[in-house]
Formats: C-alpha cells, sequence, structure tokens
C-alpha cells in the first residue's frame, strides 16, 4: 500500500514538472485580445446582430454538407460490393451518382460555384 502511494506521488510530480516545462517554454501569450475572442464567420461578435451577409457563405456551406454526405454514402457503397447482387448495387450506384453530377451541373449553371461575381 505503501509502494502504491509513492507511485502515484512520483506520477503526480513528473506530471506537474512536465506541465511547469512546457508553461515555461512555451512562446504562447495569455493576454492575446484575438485569441481569446470568438471567431464567428469574420464577423465581430460585439457588433450589431442584424448585421446583413452574404448569402453566399450560407451556399457554400450548404454545397459542402451535400459532398460530405456524399462520400460518407459512396465509400459504403464501395466497400460493400458484391458479385451476387451486382446489377442492383451497379443500378443504384450510377442513380446515385447521376443524381449528384445533375446537381452539381445546375450548381454550376447557377454560378453558386464561382466565389466572386
Amino acid at each position: 500500500m505503501n509502494s502504491l502511494f509513492i507511485f502515484f506521488v512520483l506520477i503526480f510530480l513528473i506530471l506537474f514538472i512536465i506541465s511547469f516545462l512546457i508553461l515555461l517554454i512555451s512562446k504562447k501569450s495569455l493576454m492575446d485580445s484575438q485569441k481569446s475572442s470568438p471567431f464567428e464567420c469574420g464577423f465581430n461578435p460585439m457588433a450589431d446582430k442584424r448585421m446583413p451577409f452574404s448569402i453566399h457563405f450560407f451556399l457554400i456551406a450548404v454545397i459542402f454538407l451535400v459532398f460530405d454526405i456524399e462520400i460518407i454514402i459512396i465509400l459504403p457503397m464501395i466497400l460493400t460490393l458484391n458479385t451476387t447482387l451486382l446489377f442492383f448495387w451497379l443500378t443504384s450506384s450510377l442513380i446515385f451518382i447521376f443524381i449528384l453530377c445533375v446537381g452539381l451541373y445546375y450548381e454550376w449553371l447557377n454560378g453558386m460555384l464561382n466565389w466572386t461575381k
């Protein structure tokens, strides 16, 4: 029991020494006001809350989510390729990819992928 207590005290001491050395060596300033303030999409969080912003930020976020979900759906489709159900797998994959391509083409025609106009 006594050796277990000494073991825990040594571990605590080592952790304390390492934490103190990290604090001493690091170049990070604790009083940096820019790093301690929250980042809200490039806007000042203390400014007027009803300030209008470009809808383009919202569109880019939605496009990102669509393609993120696409990857989440396509990867398991590739991993579950089964030769017995090849026709069903191929049909569903092609329909899904076709719908995504049509959506991408629609976004491209409407200029949603252009950052500046």
